[in-house]
């Protein structure tokens, strides 16, 4: 069958249009043995949700699917620091049966593992050593083309650290670092008076106001203690000195609470304490660089926002594809923001205002923390809320511009891909929108402003972090878990967000099958049954006892959907050719998975 007979095929397939009748439905079993791995046992597969879209039927149709051995930068130093090391390890990914390779060469420290003339180099991680006379990424290249391997670096465009061990070029940089708005928890005894209050409940900690709704861990000895109580209108009913507490109190009225405090913030109490007077819980803002010791995250993140942090990073990618004959870069999963409470630094400040037209009352403008009095953190929007969730994606989605055209300028054959986590609704706070610009998914936060900004379409594949321990919805089931929680409804879901845009790949985590060859291929295969292929991260996650059942699964081997630019063009323009003919996908079903998972 010519390509175009196969893709007219496709532009009519059932599975694309809502033509099945009910009664089609009702005799159609909802879950099917699908083996996308023929050597192995398949595994029981969502019909419904599986096999939507150009790309996975094309990818199925000419027997396309990606194999990737993800290698990550620190944790496999002593893997590739000889050459003899790395001849034997693109060997072993080749026998294993992958067709493509990720070196991570820009890890989250900001080193790198080549000699640059942009970017620090990573020679030391955790005791391991690298020469600077060696060079793994040029063998690496080398050994991968002669096995026939395709071969992308990894890039983390925007972390330029490593808190943990204090390393990287990010902490000699303090105007490139991200401002993280941290909002400072308060209570307010009236409109101008306020306390740093403690927000763990019935713990109290010296020097701060804390929260007690039982008496029972109240301190009764504190020859200092003064505490409010509070009515559950959160009006001032009492107040108890020292004296009054080493006796002991009541059991507490339903509803009430007890402000205790000791030193400073005792006296505080006692000068503001005012009989009925209204108390509330508040949030000051202050605005602390990612290399603060309160901001938990490993990697030092810089601000996307920032022209010389956007030029830079810019640079390190131009770098590479000029220097090594690689087929594309990835951008891992640090190509993103810090968090939705950054960056707030001044810089982004006049850039927002500039955005919207006006100055702002910040943050208030675009939001504010609020703390309730279970001492739980909200956020109430502002009115230029979504402008700022919109704006954030939207310079994202300049910025792999950029990287798009930087990288074809000089190698106009090298691809670009990206490397996300798969539960999309965490995304909006990090601010990278990896849909389709013409994504119907019903997420709340998808407006006009935050869909446009979508990068799919700038992509040649997306891989997503779907790493569940639970290979499929079936298995979720009938283990009673959510089947959000499963590697096949992750993947379901970033091949539909994706919309035919660029390719989609699940990747796996290694970790979550150790000593568990069954599962391994089963998680293999709905990974490559809801995507079109899959990602195995990685060498340093138990790799050594999984070779054997890896070979098992590909044993029979196949080319990735991003070794022809034409395939993909093709999907591009029959994806095209639907929309103009009025064809209809199914409705994108929203299974939600775990915050966090793949990031």
């Amino acid at each position: 069958m010519s390509a175009f007979a196969v893709l007219s095929f496709l532009v009519g397939h059932p599975t694309q249009t809502t033509q099945a009748t009910p009664a089609q439905f009702q005799l159609k079993p909802r879950f099917e043995l699908a083996a996308p791995l023929p050597t192995v046992p398949g595994v029981m597969i969502d019909s419904y949700a599986n096999g939507v879209g150009v790309a996975q039927q094309l990818a199925r149709s000419y027997g396309l699917q990606a194999r990737i051995m993800w290698i990550d930068g620190t944790a496999n130093i002593e893997r590739f620091n000889t050459e003899t090391k790395i001849v034997d390890l693109v060997r072993q990914i080749k026998e294993a049966g992958f067709n493509t390779i990720v070196f991570d060469v820009k890890p989250i420290s900001g080193q790198v593992l080549y000699p640059s003339a942009i970017a620090p180099r990573l020679t030391e991680w955790r005791g391991q050593t690298m020469s600077t006379e060696l060079d793994p990424l040029q063998i690496m290249v080398r050994e991968a083309k002669a096995a026939g391997l395709w071969m992308f670096v990894s890039l983390n465009a925007f972390s330029e650290g490593h808190k943990l061990f204090q390393t990287g070029p990010g902490f000699g940089k303090k105007d490139w670092q991200s401002v993280v708005y941290a909002p400072k928890p308060m209570v307010k005894l009236d409109e101008s008076s306020s306390y740093d209050i403690n927000t763990q409940i019935n713990k109290p900690l010296p020097g701060l106001i804390t929260e007690f709704n039982s008496i029972v861990d109240l301190p009764k000895n504190d020859p200092d203690g003064f505490a409010i109580l509070l009515g559950r209108d959160f009006r001032m009913q009492n107040k108890f000195d020292a004296a009054a507490l080493s006796i002991g109190l009541s059991p507490l009225p339903k509803g009430s609470v007890l402000l205790f405090a000791n030193g400073a913030a005792a006296t505080f109490l006692k000068d503001n304490y005012k009989l009925f007077g209204q108390v509330r819980f508040d949030t000051e803002a202050e605005y602390i660089p990612s290399s603060d010791p309160r901001e938990l995250q490993y990697p030092l993140m810089v601000n996307p926002n920032n022209p010389d942090v956007q030029k830079y990073e810019l640079s390190i990618a131009q770098e590479v594809v000029r220097n090594y004959p690689i087929d594309g870069i990835i951008y891992d999963d640090r190509f993103r923001y810090e968090g939705m409470n950054a960056d707030f630094s001044e810089l982004t400040r006049e850039m927002f205002e500039h955005h919207v037209g006006k100055k702002l009352s910040w943050p208030n403008d675009v939001f504010k923390f609020t703390l309730s009095r279970a001492m739980i953190r909200g956020v109430k929007p502002g009115p230029y809320f979504d402008a700022w969730m919109g704006w954030r994606a939207s310079i994202l989605h300049e910025y792999l511009a950029k990287a798009r055209r930087a990288v074809k300028e000089i190698r106009p054959t090298a691809q670009l891909g990206l490397y996300v986590g798969s539960w999309y609704g965490d995304y909006p706070a990090l601010g990278d929108n990896y849909s389709s610009p013409l994504s119907q998914a019903g997420f709340w936060f998808m407006t006009p402003n935050y869909r446009k900004a979508g990068t799919a379409s700038l992509l040649d594949f997306l891989i997503s972090g779907c790493y569940y321990a639970t290979p499929t919805i079936y298995d979720a089931m009938s283990r009673g878990i959510g089947i959000g929680n499963s590697i096949e409804a992750a993947g379901t879901l970033t091949n539909r967000i994706v919309r035919d845009e660029c390719w989609t790949y699940a990747g796996i985590d290694l970790d979550d099958f150790r000593d568990n060859p069954t599962g391994l291929l089963n998680a293999l295969q709905a990974a490559c049954a809801s995507t079109q292929g899959v990602m195995v991260f990685d060498l340093s996650h138990g790799v050594e006892g999984c070779w054997l059942t890896l070979a098992k699964a590909f044993s029979q081997r196949k080319r990735p959907p991003h070794a022809s630019v034409q395939a993909l063009a093709n999907v591009r323009r029959t994806r095209a050719q639907q929309d103009k003919a009025g064809v209809v996908d199914p409705p994108i079903i929203i299974t939600a998975g775990s915050a966090g998972i793949g990031q």
